[in-house]
């Protein structure tokens, strides 16, 4: 049996690149990214919050609604899917708590139902 070659090896191939991916399998499919980095996201008057950790709900809830406010949004929607409501009660937790929140319910089913909330938000200073 011959030896294998470097290039028959993913695996050498992958430690030997210096690179580092989010699988072992030797091929480049995405590289890591830190999960305790902050990353900035567009904003719009919609937030999906299916690829935002559980733990940092909360915290990008409140820091959405802050900049969607500067920026004019008189509506938003916020996305947290239906599952068992655990997202969806964080989210409404927030929005109670918040001044300029005048008001959320679910979306209409065309936009997502249960699964998602949408709330109108004052434009005016608080007083």
């Amino acid at each position: 049996m011959a030896p294998a070659s470097r290039y028959s090896d993913p695996a050498r191939q992958h430690r030997e690149s210096g690179r580092r991916y989010s699988s072992d399998s030797g091929r480049p499919d995405r590289e890591v990214v830190d999960p305790d980095e902050p990353f900035e996201l567009e904003i719009t008057d919609v937030l999906d919050l299916h690829t935002v950790p559980p733990r940092d709900v909360r915290e990008a809830v409140e820091a959405y609604l802050d900049e969607a406010r500067v920026r004019g949004f008189r509506f938003v929607r916020i996305i947290h899917g239906r599952g068992i409501g655990v997202q969806r009660e964080t989210v409404r937790a927030v929005l109670a708590r918040t001044p300029f929140v005048q008001q959320f319910s679910d979306a209409p089913s065309e936009a997502g139902g249960w699964g998602a909330t949408i709330a109108t938000l004052s434009l005016e200073p608080e007083q």
